[in-house]
This record gives C-alpha cells, structure tokens and sequence, in this order.
C-alpha cells in the first residue's frame, strides 16, 4: 500500500460516505490495491465507534485516541491479509480491543485515571441544571466501568454501550456466546452494586 504507515492519524471528517459511495466490501477491496483515499473513508466510517470503544475500555480521551491510532495502524498493516468474505467491523474491533489491552498492560494500569466531564463546557441557563446531571452521571458510569476485569469491561462495552449482538461480541472477543453472557450478567450487577454504593454514600 502506498505512504508511510507511521503518518496514519485520525482523519478529518472532510471525505463524506453519501448513497454514491461503493458497498464497504468494495471500499475494503480498493484499499487492499493500495488506494489511499478508499482507506481514508474506511476510517473516517468507523472512526467515531472505535473512539468510543476505546474511550470506555480505557477511561480516558486522550488514550482512546492513542488507541484508536494504533488500531488504524495496524488495520493498515494487515489489511492485505484480510478476507472479504468476513465481517469488516468484527475484525476491527477485536483490534480496538487487543490494542486497549496492550495499552492497559503497557502502561501498568490497575485502575483508570478517573475521567470527569468538563464542567467549564456546560450550556448556560435552564440546560445547566440537566447538563450537569448528565455530567455526573457519564462520570459515575466511568468510574464504575473502572471496577470490572478487562474482560467483563470489553464486554459489557460491546454489547450494551455499542449495541453489538451477544453472538458477535463473543466473536470479537474471541469466547463463546455463553460466556460472553456471564461476563455481562456478572459486569451489570457489579456496576449497579458501585452505582448503588456511591449514591448512598452521596446521599
């Protein structure tokens, strides 16, 4: 494929997907032939998601965009090896995820560096009382996520934040279906009991 690999980055939204836009098994086959704009839409269309994955896994923005990178880097470097015939963004995100983990054991983290929202971008007036909620909700929800195993974590990520089948989550994670289940059943309990726990101290 043309270009350096080392110049991937997160790429501007400035290549749109519109109805014209070739199936996504043709856009993966004209990036395999080296065509530098075909991957570019190929991150562009799965940007967003894989951010959001990782920024879950991990806890923190600046790391999720890190991963996020190194995810796309190494979709660049294996994309050849890849088959049209499997899912595209099943292959993708058990990359996310395997980048995340090497992330985290790099790193050495036992637990997050806690994210709070930034309260200094809240809306004024009568959104602010809402916003602020939301806020600390979506920080309680991180810091929750921060008390499970890695694998309960990627799971629970999977399937309820990003709506991805139970079936295909155990695809990705590379477990089986019953499993994968256990792991939700045992992650949702766990972030209601910390949830539970931090209102009534609140309280």
């Amino acid at each position: 494929m043309p270009g350096e690999a080392a110049g991937i980055g997160l790429m501007p939204q400035k290549l749109k997907l519109g109805d014209a836009e070739p199936p996504m098994a043709r856009l993966i086959a004209r990036a395999q032939a080296g065509e530098a704009e075909a991957f570019d839409q190929l991150m562009i269309a799965h940007q967003h998601r894989v951010v959001s994955i990782a920024w879950r896994i991990l806890g923190s923005r600046e790391e999720a965009r890190d991963a996020a990178q190194e995810a796309f880097l190494r979709v660049y470097k294996h994309l050849h090896k890849f088959d049209l015939d499997r899912d595209f963004s099943g292959w993708l995100y058990r990359i996310v995820v395997n980048v995340c983990h090497d992330l985290a054991r790099k790193r050495g983290r036992q637990n997050w560096s806690e994210e709070v929202s930034d309260l200094s971008n809240l809306p004024s007036g009568e959104n602010l009382e809402s916003a602020a909620m939301l806020a600390q909700e979506q920080a309680m929800v991180l810091r929750a996520l921060s008390s499970l195993s890695r694998k309960e974590r990627a799971a629970l990520v999977l399937r309820d934040f990003e709506g991805i089948a139970t079936e295909e989550v155990a695809r990705i994670l590379g477990s089986s279906p019953t499993t994968v289940r256990s792991q939700i059943s045992s992650a949702r309990t766990k972030i209601k009991n910390f949830r539970d726990r931090l209102l009534k101290v609140k309280i």
